[in-house]
């Protein structure tokens, strides 16, 4: 299983939709797919067409030891994927870790009873660089970094990358950076057009091709608790994630299900 941290410390970048479509897509290119929810708020669950309120259960559990990760892995209602739920109960799990043995490594060894179940799990880190990204990055093999379109584009994120240095110094010395995706782009701003070439210029090779445009049925598609597969196959949002998941796959090289290895992944 190839594990990916979703991650951008800034809020509003497309974190959460890009976790939730990614993983749909790949679910249904056959990839046995998990999602984890790891964000207080909720918002991977709710994308999905979980009740979060109604959430027995949750990834908080998990953290703290109380039950087996795999015992609240829930089958969503889409092909091959699967997810693991959050609420506001999460937001206790950080006080409750700050004084335990190995709190970094909670989640690393909540993933261990799950390693051999699925071709991909991502999870969807809250919007701050705190201890639950700490241990989304130490669990983690990649990290997807969404980047919004707008003047403040690279605002932090020389601060996330540090946060990456560092957990691979001293946690988890195989993380790297799977890519970098632009978000919310409307080809109509130059500013926006401008964004996307620095980010290109400056990180090269790890943007991604596909660029997530600015879509009403995107911003749409949670409030229904669907992805955009299902909320609208045809609309630009949907080709657009669609591209990336397909991108995403081609960046491995002997891409069978249960055996996914990066290209140039050293």
């Amino acid at each position: 299983m190839k594990i990916c941290s979703i991650s951008n410390q800034k809020g509003g970048v497309g974190k959460t939709t890009t976790s939730v479509n990614v993983a749909t897509y790949l679910g249904k290119m056959g990839f046995k797919t998990l999602l984890i929810d790891l964000d207080p708020q909720g918002n991977a669950s709710s994308g999905i067409g979980l009740n979060k309120y109604r959430v027995d259960k949750s990834i908080y559990h998990a953290l703290i030891g109380d039950v087996d990760l795999s015992d609240i892995i829930r089958k969503s209602d889409y092909d091959n994927l699967f997810v693991v739920p959050s609420n506001r109960d999460l937001i206790g799990a950080e006080v409750e870790l700050m004084q335990a043995y190995s709190r970094e490594t909670k989640l690393t060894s909540a993933l261990n009873s799950v390693q051999n179940d699925f071709d991909f799990c991502f999870i969807d880190c809250p919007p701050s660089l705190n201890l639950l990204t700490v241990n989304a990055l130490t669990a983690s093999d990649y990290i997807l970094i969404p980047v919004q379109t707008e003047y403040y584009a690279l605002e932090g994120i020389s601060e996330l990358l540090n946060t990456v240095q560092l957990v691979r110094e001293s946690l988890n010395s195989n993380l790297s950076i799977l890519g970098i995706v632009l978000t919310m782009f409307d080809s109509r701003n130059n500013l926006a057009n401008q964004v996307v070439d620095e980010v290109r210029s400056y990180f090269k090779d790890k943007v991604f091709s596909s660029i997530i445009p600015r879509n009403v049925k995107l911003s749409e598609s949670p409030s229904h608790g669907e992805p955009i597969l299902v909320y609208d196959s045809k609309s630009r949002g949907a080709e657009a994630y669609e591209k990336l998941s397909q991108e995403i796959v081609a960046r491995f090289e002997g891409v069978s299900k249960g055996n996914l290895r990066l290209v140039n992944d050293s």
